[in-house]
């Protein structure tokens, strides 16, 4: 959650950050009154319990009428004191619930507007002249054995899909070399849970009770993770970290989910948009003050990975209003679809400064051994989608996909052929 500290020093960061994302900005006035009266009421509470304190040893002093008056009084403090308390239990409880709902601050230099606002801060490689015409993903996938949609649907519903024969050694292959990345750079490998509880799920920044594309288990109160970021932010949660530690940085590898509400219609086709993938997950905890320089650092490592597969990609920073709830910048390497003629989102690195560790209170002591909320980034390295672009990108005339160079040894195989 935002600071309440910075909103009262400098409301108007806030103000504008709400305006980038085209939210409500009057919600400022509403929180800075509620922290107002929630301060007023704690001032109180504390005035009329310091004076029930002294009441207390004034009355065992006193006799006779005295004593009946200061006994009166201070069975009126009493109820004074609950209600006092009472009142800034319940100012704290609203403060508390509206901070919740109010996303991050925008990083300054992000574009103001909606999806289509993005800016385009690079493009690499050239979209690969076809002598002719390409098949997609999905057909190709069939053709190599590779993908199985219609058993996909028998077995799960719509959006579920098998991988299978060279496509699962593709995926595998991927993710290993994806991991073997993040080791090399200095990443812990994790195995992460895909079942969480309510508060991990709420403190990562998603509305639980709101958020329609959450998975959840009703019956036992856990949801499934749409990425590997939910478990890996809840990992330190209720913690106070060595400084000398920072940065940790962690690898996840899990199966994510989604709902796709109100996707319906939209890249029905394939394994672009599905319910269940496979990805790699970079996160990392550092000082608030090095967040900006490791998310530079977290979307060099995406490129390089992009490099590795040999597609042509373009990065794009995204604007203010599709940022998500945690994220205060975020940039995404979008790879191009030959048979879309357009870039699709293979990776996303966001820094969400302070406001997830706050949330999941999250700390780490610093030089003096004072605690201080720290810095959480994410950023993917590889997922089942990148199989959509590698299949495309390298298909050849006759069905054939030939396997990126840097992804061979992790495949097995140097060129994927129609299965007979």
């Amino acid at each position: 959650m935002i600071d309440l500290r910075t909103l009262r020093e400098d409301p108007d960061r806030l103000r504008a950050s709400q305006r980038a994302r085209g939210e409500d900005d009057t919600v400022v006035d509403t929180l800075l009154d509620l922290d107002e009266r929630r301060r007023s009421a704690l001032t109180s509470f504390e005035s009329l319990r310091a004076e029930q304190k002294s009441m207390g040893k004034s009355v065992s002093k006193a006799q006779g009428e005295e004593k009946a008056a200061l006994l009166q009084r201070a069975k009126d403090l009493a109820g004074q004191v609950k209600a006092a308390e009472s009142e800034a239990e319940k100012l704290g409880a609203e403060l508390d619930q509206l901070l919740q709902s109010v996303p991050n601050l925008v990083e300054e230099g992000a574009p103001p507007g909606g999806e289509d606002d993005y800016v385009v801060l690079e493009t690499h490689g050239e979209p690969r002249a076809f002598d002719f015409e390409p098949k997609d993903h999905l057909e190709l996938g069939e053709a190599l054995g590779a993908i199985d949609m219609e058993r996909g649907a028998k077995v799960s519903g719509s959006r579920f899909f098998f991988l299978k024969g060279v496509g699962a050694r593709l995926q595998l292959g991927l993710l290993n070399m994806a991991m073997q990345q993040a080791i090399e750079s200095g990443f812990v490998p994790m195995i992460t849970p895909v079942l969480v509880k309510p508060e991990t799920m709420q403190g990562t920044g998603f509305h639980v009770a709101h958020d329609k594309e959450i998975y959840r288990l009703p019956d036992d109160d856990l949801y499934l993770v749409g990425t590997s970021e939910v478990s890996l932010a809840g990992y330190h949660a209720q913690e106070i970290l060595d400084g000398g530690d920072l940065p940790l940085r962690y690898a996840g590898w899990s199966s994510c989910f989604r709902r796709e509400a109100g996707s319906y219609g939209k890249d029905t086709r394939g394994i672009i948009r599905v319910h269940q993938f496979d990805k790699v997950e970079m996160f990392s905890y550092v000082r608030p003050e090095d967040a900006h320089e490791e998310h530079q650092r977290l979307l060099a490592w995406e490129k390089e990975m992009l490099a590795k597969i040999e597609v042509p990609y373009r990065v794009i920073d995204t604007a203010a209003g599709d940022l998500g709830m945690s994220a205060a910048r975020k940039f995404d390497c979008e790879a191009w679809i030959p048979t879309q003629g357009r870039y699709r989102e293979l990776t996303s690195t966001s820094n969400c400064t302070e406001f997830q560790a706050r949330r999941l209170a999250v700390r780490y002591r610093d030089k003096d051994g004072k605690p201080q909320h720290l810095a959480t980034l994410n950023g993917t390295l590889a997922t089942t989608r990148w199989i959509v672009a590698i299949l495309e990108n390298h298909q050849q005339a006759d069905g054939s996909v030939v396997v990126p160079q840097a992804l061979r040894p992790y495949v097995g195989l140097d060129v994927l052929v129609p299965a007979k």
